[in-house]
């Protein structure tokens, strides 16, 4: 019998053609931005080496891994009591936890600012004993700390739930406490989650410029450098610097995704 041919799916091929467009300004916004500095490569060079761009690079890439660390050890926490407990205000709770992610990025820089500036209520017991967040580094990786939390603990909480209770259960009842089973059951079987996590607050963190600039105009992080020189040199040294960002998260984000695939590797079966 002869057999017909195969013609793709009317439902997937309508969706992959909508759903291109997300693609496609993404693509054209990458190689209108490559293209002008291809064109003038001397001077990209020139630009992207300058110990300013360089020095806000870093600063902005460090920044935002202290961030991480500091939701490890206060997201992973919050997460799992999400995952694993039911209370009444959980709703509430969880409806806070989502609060940067709703607000306009001056809003969240204005709440970052009244908190740790030298007279908040955070900023001011630490300036006693000699940590300044305001104008100072501390204070940028406060703000990503902030705006970048709600992307870690929601992406950690929906490992924690996807692990089966009744495996925690079991170490319980092999005489493992609750701290042991989670550290030895749920952790491991979520790792891939948390370095997922972990990469999505990375990448809003340094990413962020409006709650930065209300704590700590300086130094510089990258946003803030892009910014001073868009209304001060012009639109052709602040794409420069934009493309040299843009090529340091493409090769990072890269490398973190492919590692990603390693992570977890044979215990997110479950």
């Amino acid at each position: 019998m002869k057999r017909l041919p195969k013609f793709p799916d009317s439902c997937l091929l309508s969706f992959a053609l909508v759903g291109s467009m997300i693609v496609i300004l993404t693509i054209l916004a990458l190689l209108t931005i490559t293209l002008r500095q291809v064109t003038d490569l001397p001077y990209f060079i020139s630009v992207a080496t300058e110990s300013k761009v360089v020095d806000a690079i870093l600063l902005t890439m460090v920044a935002g891994l202290n961030a991480v660390v500091l939701l490890l050890i206060f997201g992973i926490p919050l997460a799992y009591i999400l995952a694993r407990t039911e209370f009444r205000g959980k709703g509430l709770v969880e409806s806070i936890v989502d609060i940067p992610v709703m607000l306009p990025h001056t809003i969240a820089g204005i709440m970052v600012y009244i908190l740790f500036m030298r007279r908040g209520i955070i900023g001011e017991p630490f300036s006693q004993i000699g940590i300044i967040f305001e104008g100072a580094y501390p204070g940028i990786v406060a703000a990503m700390f902030f705006v970048s939390s709600p992307y870690f603990v929601n992406a950690v909480r929906d490992g924690f739930e996807k692990v089966p209770v009744h495996m925690e259960n079991a170490a319980r009842t092999l005489g493992a406490s609750r701290f042991q089973a989670f550290r030895l059951v749920v952790l491991p079987l979520s790792l891939r989650h948390i370095f997922n996590g972990s990469i999505l607050a990375w990448g809003r963190g340094i990413g962020e410029f409006a709650a930065i600039i209300m704590i700590a105009y300086y130094p510089m992080v990258i946003s803030t450098l892009i910014y001073y020189k868009f209304t001060t040199a012009g639109l052709r040294e602040s794409t420069a610097v934009a493309f040299a960002m843009i090529l340091v998260c493409l090769v990072v984000f890269a490398i973190l995704r492919i590692l990603m695939k390693r992570v977890g590797k044979y215990d997110d079966r479950v």
